[in-house]
């Protein structure tokens, strides 16, 4: 995907991160049935900031799952943004308070918005844009969707709880063009498929990462 014009990319970039403050409504709904009070789920939004993670954590404990394994769930999942890490840094100027800031912004909507640009400095306004404007949607989305929470008596129901697992995989599939990132995504989904019947919720999250592994041994 490459981008015409800063003001092309703004526009994607605000556009992604609407959409992303709607799945933030969904968390907050589930964040909700979870247990979490609203200054919890808030907490929750602005300290962690990556969606596949709180979801993680959120489902593993609706589950019946341990505190232990909702939060392994998350870090496996959260793991992948420091890949994003030396991409994003090698496309924006970032020195005193920015860095750690870019840092807790690195995600993969701001990942994809920067390493699309055709400069340097076209990749620092499209990142700064899509971070800041998904920040605020997506802990708005949290606060809407807590409060909102406790009127929905079921959150499955209304098929709130299916909502980030399709934006998820809509999110992976561009990603899924070598045969090895195949194998890795079929890999996970049979560990995953295989231990949900009989493991504790939340591992086979964790244990789906072992086709990392196997990916890598199978290589030359």
């Amino acid at each position: 995907m490459s981008v015409d014009s800063p003001a092309m990319a703004r526009r994607d970039g605000f556009l992604l991160a609407a959409a992303t403050g709607v799945i933030g409504v969904t968390f907050g709904v589930l964040a909700e049935e979870a247990g979490l009070s609203l200054a919890k789920s808030m907490a929750f939004s602005a300290l962690v900031f990556t969606g596949a993670s709180q979801f993680a954590a959120a489902t593993v404990i609706i589950s019946g799952g341990t505190a232990l394994a909702a939060v392994t769930s998350g870090l496996v999942l959260a793991a992948r943004n420091a890949f994003y890490g030396p991409s994003v840094a090698g496309r924006l100027d970032l020195r005193g308070w920015r860095r750690p800031v870019a840092a807790h912004f690195v995600i993969d909507e701001t990942t994809a918005m920067a390493v699309t640009q055709a400069d340097p400095e076209a990749a620092s306004d499209a990142f700064w844009f899509t971070g800041i404007w998904l920040f605020t949607l997506w802990n708005l989305g949290t606060v809407l969707g807590v409060l909102g929470g406790g009127l929905i008596a079921d959150s499955g129901a209304w098929g709130l709880d299916a909502a980030f697992p399709a934006a998820f995989v809509a999110l992976v599939r561009p990603l899924l063009g070598t045969p090895t990132a195949r194998r890795v995504a079929i890999g996970a989904a049979v560990i995953a498929a295989t231990l949900i019947p009989v493991a504790p919720a939340g591992v086979p999250i964790v244990a789906s990462a072992g086709a990392l592994v196997l990916a890598r041994r199978r290589r030359p």
